[in-house]
């Protein structure tokens, strides 16, 4: 067996390096990632407040936001930064703050340069930050943020992309509980962006210890949970509290990761919640405005055996070409992370052992996970953010303060679903052993292929840049409202093909964990560049079909711009 393992990665490597072409570079081929976090000017350490006293939220961390805060056609990087305690475990801020960093690179593209511009943007220390979710609320054209936390909730207003005003009294939207993900999505349809809030525990502290009766970080089943948020986005720049309409009774559960997707191919965007250590939640929304809790009939609450798991981090993406979005959950160490493979109607099987996520998964534990198609052959990848939550006894001579490091991993697509750990060929930047939380992912450089952030507890934040996937053929994609003003969030789309698969891609900024993505869509068509069109259907259940659109660059469509669709065309 370990012979086989290094010959398929000696396979999976050279098929990297053979996808670049040749190289006049003595040590040969650039590896698919690179950690430009130093040369794109960035600094940035999550702080957790930890004080000896082992408090839950210091192992649960931080995350990003990729998002054109400036409307200047690149991403900017917004950082969330932790807290420090009170005696009792209650959260307060810590001497730093949230950071707004701008990409000043040159639009066409370049290496990516960072300024950090969080003074001008008015931001300032305000509790314990945790999340953040991105989308445009108040439909101005200016995409606003929503920072989760430990023990507060802040909406914060993008003004003209000058400075983000915190208007979360004047919103409604305040909570004063411990949230750590969150998604935008019009739930109803109506071309407003709701918000879906998963929230976590109701934190004390309490002493828990390991078998060798060494002290180590509680669990969240010491905990009560605490029940999701819904709000409803009424058009006025305010929001209405809709939890007890719109979700009904529901079985709390400390939720960690959120993805909005339309799960059931009903035409209406679904909520899909990964709960740790407790049953995940499948929101099915197909009569409006209540969503249906049908995790366990759809086989997404519970793994293949019927466990509960760990759920820290979720996506949502078409993995096997099936042309349905299927559903990815990272989990604690012993449980690996899990595929869920869409059967259609709302139904999924545990599609974990025949994936090949498993063995890579079960040593790790999972926080961050994006699905990308990092080599832009038109099949989507997996990337993982990993980092252990329980203390473990000290090796002889350690002093790490917080031994929790563990090296993220990189799954490539070999087609169908089926993955294969190229953790080792893609290099330090995957290997090196940190305490990773937050995962966001988009085009941070331009160049057509999908790069990423990670944010580490008590260590930096890092910027990877994909070198490798702007070589093969791609088609970038921006949706938008009528009005053409935010991003269509929840909008499919479905990429026709003459003499190669289709695709499907779907717009969200949501998912992951803790974090927000590039809400653009990126098709690598290294199977075949011979497209035939677009069909599009839009949040509102509209469908319409585009040419076209040119390669290797970015196209905005904008709802109404298309034809009507053929009654096939339904992506």
């Amino acid at each position: 067996m370990p012979g086989k393992a290094l010959s398929l990665l000696a396979c999976l490597t050279a098929g990297l390096h053979a996808a670049q072409g040749p190289s006049s570079d003595a040590a040969g081929p650039p590896l698919p990632f690179a950690d430009a976090t130093l040369a794109a000017g960035l600094h940035f350490v999550y702080r957790n407040g930890m004080s000896g006293a082992l408090h839950l939220p210091e192992i649960v961390g931080g995350g990003a936001a990729l998002f054109d805060f400036d409307n200047d056609g690149d991403l900017d990087l917004y950082l969330v930064q932790g807290g420090t305690f009170g005696p009792r475990g209650e959260p307060r801020s810590g001497p730093e703050h949230d950071r707004l960093w701008l990409n000043v690179a040159p639009v066409g593209g370049g290496d990516p340069r960072f300024e950090d511009v969080s003074a001008k943007a008015g931001l300032s220390p305000a509790g314990y930050g945790m999340g953040v979710a991105a989308g445009d609320y108040d439909n101005d054209g200016w995409t606003d943020l929503l920072v989760t936390g430990y023990g507060s909730m802040r909406l914060l207003r993008n003004r003209d992309g000058a400075r983000l005003e915190d208007v979360t009294a004047r919103a409604g939207v305040g909570d004063g509980g411990w949230s750590v993900s969150a998604a935008f999505a019009d739930l109803d349809a109506d071309g407003w962006l709701d918000l879906f809030v998963a929230r976590y525990v109701e934190y004390a502290p309490v002493r828990c210890r390991l078998p060798s009766s060494r002290p180590d970080y509680c669990g969240p089943q010491s905990f009560p949970p605490q029940p999701d948020r819904v709000f409803r986005n009424r058009g006025d720049g305010t929001f209405e509290e809709a939890t007890a309409r719109w979700l009904g009774p529901q079985r709390a559960g400390p939720g960690l990761g959120v993805a909005a997707a339309d799960l059931d191919g009903h035409g209406r965007t679904d909520v899909y919640v990964a709960n740790d250590g407790a049953e995940n939640h499948l929101w099915l929304n197909r009569d409006g405005p209540a969503l249906r809790e049908e995790g366990l009939i759809g086989g997404v609450a519970l793994s293949g055996t019927g466990a509960a798991q760990a759920g820290m981090g979720v996506d949502a993406g078409d993995v096997d070409g099936d042309l349905d979005l299927d559903l990815i959950v990272t989990n604690l160490t012993g449980e690996g992370s899990t595929l869920y493979v869409n059967q259609g109607g709302g139904q999924f099987e545990d599609g974990t052992a025949a994936s090949g996520l498993g063995p890579a998964s079960l040593p790790l534990t999972g926080f961050g996970a994006r699905l990308l198609d990092y080599d832009n052959d038109g099949w989507l990848d997996l990337a993982v953010a990993n980092g252990a939550v329980h203390l473990s006894d000290p090796a002889p001579g350690s002093t790490d303060p917080f031994p929790l490091a563990q090296p993220r991993l990189l799954y490539r697509n070999a087609g169908r679903g089926r993955f294969a750990d190229v953790t080792r060929a893609v290099g330090e930047a995957f290997t090196h052993p940190e305490v990773g939380r937050g995962l966001a992912a988009g085009d941070v450089d331009n160049d057509g292929d999908v790069d990423l952030v990670v944010v580490n507890v008590e260590g930096p934040a890092r910027l990877l840049l994909n070198r490798v996937g702007q070589d093969q053929p791609w088609v970038g994609l921006r949706l938008l409202t009528r009005d053409g003003r935010r991003d269509a969030l929840g909008a499919r789309v479905l990429l026709r093909r003459r003499r190669a698969a289709d695709l499907l891609r779907h717009a969200h900024a949501d998912g992951s964990y803790a974090s927000a993505g590039d809400p653009r869509l990126l098709f690598g068509l290294g199977g075949g560049a011979d497209v035939a069109g677009l069909d599009v259907r839009w949040p509102d259940g509209a469908v319409e079909t585009f040419d076209p659109p040119a390669l290797r660059r970015y196209t905005a469509l904008r709802q109404g711009g298309g034809r009507p669709a053929s009654a096939r065309s339904t992506p």
